[in-house]
């Protein structure tokens, strides 16, 4: 039974190191010689766990070939464009000029309920609206609405718009992120100036603490959800 144990210890923690090196696709962002090889992998490391009369090498090298197979692939394809259009296939127009393609539709065998689905999960409720929809090789529909029915935007209406980042987390659950607190331009001393600025002594008690690019500080405290606290300050180093 420990050797059992050991052994799928050992096959897990090798297949999880050889699906990192692979990338970081979501599954439903997997090419088909991505998934298809993936399901391989899977298959290849079920079979020295399941049987201990299987060598852990049998299991092992096949995951290894598996690996250098896809690596190959991946590599050539972004050499080649005929190679990629072979393993990934090429985006289909499902809608051009606000009229459905009936061919495209076929060939990717979709029906207009899928097609409507979609669209849904875009946010778009209504064919009439869509210009043009293509469906990617990824199985993901990119829309573009017609003119009436885009979102303005800043550059459309001539206004003008700050630069805008993503936001720095500077506690989570209670555990202080040293680069991003590096990153606000805060060392330590005005960090805890900062948290005392709000009524809390331990970074322990703080269940998330943020700031913007605009300097807007946001916290919350532990076991208290609604007192989130929102403020800003001009100069996160000033003293009060």
């Amino acid at each position: 039974m420990l050797t059992l144990f050991i052994r799928t210890l050992l096959v897990y923690i090798f297949m999880f190191v050889v699906l990192r090196l692979m990338g970081k696709r979501q599954l439903s962002d997997m090419q088909p010689f991505d998934l298809a090889i993936t399901l391989l992998i899977a298959n290849l490391a079920a079979l020295p766990m399941s049987d201990p009369a299987i060598p852990l090498l049998y299991g092992v090298v096949p995951i290894i070939a598996m690996f250098a197979l896809h690596r190959l692939i991946s590599f050539m394809s972004l050499k080649s464009e005929k190679l990629r259009k072979l393993v990934c296939g090429s985006p289909l127009v499902m809608i051009s000029g606000g009229v459905v393609r009936e061919d495209a539709m076929r060939a990717a065998n979709y029906s207009l309920f899928d097609l409507a689905e979609q669209l849904r999960m875009k946010d778009v409720f209504s064919i009439s609206q869509v210009e043009y929809a293509i469906l990617e090789t990824d199985g993901g529909l990119s829309v573009l609405l017609k003119g009436p029915f885009q979102t303005p935007t800043n550059e459309g209406l001539k206004l003008e718009s700050e630069k805008a980042m993503p936001a720095l987390l500077l506690i989570c659950d209670g555990q202080v992120h040293p680069e991003a607190v590096r990153a606000a331009g805060l060392d330590e001393k005005g960090f805890y100036a900062l948290l005392k600025r709000f009524g809390i002594d331990r970074a322990e008690d703080c269940l998330f603490m943020s700031v913007d690019s605009g300097g807007i500080v946001h916290v919350q405290q532990k076991q208290k959800t609604c007192a989130k606290v929102r403020a800003r300050f001009t100069n996160l180093h000033e003293k009060k």
